[in-house]
């Protein structure tokens, strides 16, 4: 079994993930957005019982704009890690949070939210896949 490590921005707390991940994409939603400070936030979702916090579970912080996503955080240094989305049982870990990751994104999600138009030829869903509740509208590129 594959197991990823990553950590914070300073490093106070570290993360484990084992298997692999369920899917891995970008998502271009407002929130995701702002959270990110970022044009599009490049997502790997996980089984919940996959990731673990190994070392520095007292700076780990918390932020709930929404019920659909635990916006996890360290309280020392600012750095996302991961959101918990319980809704749809999945914990998006960061792509950049687990360099050792091979990042292989397979969609757009939210893509009708875009400010960075992007050119990949991977399918871009106007909101979420038909499986995740949304709508399974596929936009073109």
């Amino acid at each position: 079994m594959s197991v990823y490590t990553g950590n914070c921005f300073c490093g106070s707390v570290e993360i484990e993930v084992s298997g692999e991940p369920e899917a891995m994409g970008y998502c271009h939603c407002e929130s995701c957005r702002k959270w990110s400070a970022g044009p599009v936030n490049a997502f790997s979702l996980w089984k919940p019982e996959s990731v673990k916090v190994t070392k520095g579970s007292e700076k780990i912080g918390h932020f709930m704009k929404t019920e659909t996503s635990n916006r996890i955080f360290c309280t020392e240094c600012g750095g996302h890690i991961m959101t918990e989305h319980p809704t749809w049982g999945v914990t998006d870990v960061y792509a950049a949070t687990i360099p050792s990751l091979v990042f292989k994104p397979g969609l757009h999600v939210n893509y009708e939210d875009t400010v960075l138009p992007m050119h990949d030829g991977l399918t871009k869903f106007k909101d979420m896949p038909a499986e995740a509740g949304g709508s399974g509208v596929e936009l073109p590129e």
